[in-house]
């Protein structure tokens, strides 16, 4: 029983986790724009991040490491520095998109812009992380996440042709925007394949004190709780395709769009629900970014971490979650277009995979570390997928951004 309130509460939890703010905006940019053809994307990108969250689970309930802890500790940290620099840059661009999120939020619900929200919101962050648990910041502010199942109900009230639906779920050629098509895939992928969600998800089986007998429940969400934030992915894009594409709207230039998805299904509630929705998913991922920041540096140099522990027990933690939330919300202070941020960070973390995956690989099949519980054919095969999609995404990011960014 408590095994299954445990996948119960992983489930729920991996839904704050995967849909954020860069899932909401790459999808609903996708949806207006290409219709159901980018569905693949989606599906891919949940595919790939089952296999990663499941083996980080793995890692960190044998091994009692997290992927940062084990990765400095087998090769150095000299080989650690790179993908500590780099999982850094990446994770304060997709913090600061989704303090812009929240801000967005708090904007279309009083009229005060947005950047006027950005310090506030990294500060009752803050607070959160500086007197919460790691209990209430996984379970108690994620299951507040389910609210965005709003926009699976609303796709299937609007009853799209789902034989449609099914072929955008096979990758195909884009009929106009190639440039557009393809950097909005990357974008796609980048949201779904974030190297801090498997990251921050190694830290918290540790927080959680895993152990072998928490294989199965790691399989099942991993499997089960990744799905269902795909699949609220998909509801967005499917929102989008047949309530802002069908109404002419191609181009989501800005957040002040994006309500227009859901009134015209609920009504005023529409635009209650996607407020909730936007500042809730941000939010939260704002929490649990913040604090894969802080567990990169505690870990990377060896020391003290926790979200349990008390300020004082873990100082240099608790400081790089405090830098880490104010420099955050800066950019959004000074008025940057959260969804422009949003769509190019995604497109970067996408490119950044390579960097954290490739050492990811290697501990997975050391026996020091997980010993019989190394990585299958199946899952090697899966990784390597993913290492090689990285460095191809690497290579086109840029030049995507140039001709097809938004």
């Amino acid at each position: 029983m408590k095994k299954l309130l445990e996948i119960s509460l992983g489930v729920v939890t991996s839904v704050g986790g995967f849909l954020e703010v860069g899932s909401m905006a790459t999808a609903a940019q996708a949806g207006a724009l290409f219709g159901f053809q980018l569905i693949w994307a989606v599906v891919l990108g949940t595919i790939c991040i089952i296999f990663l969250v499941e083996m980080a689970g793995r890692f960190a309930a044998v091994s009692h490491h997290t992927i940062a802890d084990g990765i400095r500790e087998r090769f150095g940290f000299n080989a650690f520095i790179w993908p500590l620099l780099a999982t850094l840059l990446v994770n304060f661009l997709v913090l600061s998109a989704e303090i812009g999120g929240v801000a967005i939020a708090a904007e279309l619900a009083t009229g005060i812009g947005f950047r006027w929200w950005a310090l506030p919101i990294a500060f009752l962050a803050w607070l959160l992380l500086w007197k919460g648990t790691f209990g209430l910041i996984e379970k108690g502010v994620s299951m507040l996440g389910l609210v965005t199942l709003c926009f699976v109900v609303a796709a299937v009230m609007l009853r799209p042709e789902w034989k449609e639906v099914a072929l955008g779920a096979v990758p195909s050629l884009p009929h106009h925007d190639t440039a557009k098509y393809w950097f909005m895939a990357v974008s796609i992928l980048g949201a779904s394949i974030s190297p801090y969600l498997f990251m921050f998800y190694s830290s918290g089986a540790i927080e959680d004190q895993w152990d072998k007998s928490y294989l199965g429940t790691n399989r099942a969400i991993a499997g089960l709780g990744m799905s269902f934030g795909g699949t609220i992915s998909v509801g967005v894009l499917i929102v989008a395709a047949l309530v802002l594409g069908a109404h002419g709207v191609t181009e989501v230039e800005d957040y002040n769009q994006l309500p227009l998805m859901l009134i015209p299904i609920f009504g005023f509630w529409g635009f209650v629900l996607f407020v909730a929705s936007l500042a809730i998913a941000c939010f939260g991922a704002a929490l649990e970014v913040a604090l894969q920041q802080a567990y990169l540096v505690a870990q990377g140099f060896g020391w003290t971490w926790g979200e349990d522990l008390k300020p004082r027990d873990d100082p240099g933690f608790s400081l790089v979650y405090t830098l880490t939330l104010f420099l955050a919300a800066v950019p959004i202070a000074l008025g940057l277009d959260p969804l422009k941020l949003t769509i190019f960070s995604m497109a970067l973390t996408a490119a950044s995979l390579p960097l954290t995956v490739v050492p990811f690989l290697f501990l997975l099949n050391d026996e020091r570390y997980v010993g019989k519980h190394r990585n299958g054919v199946v899952s090697n095969a899966a990784v390597i997928f993913v290492i090689a999609l990285g460095f191809v995404l690497a290579m086109v990011t840029i030049p995507l951004q140039i001709f097809g960014g938004t």
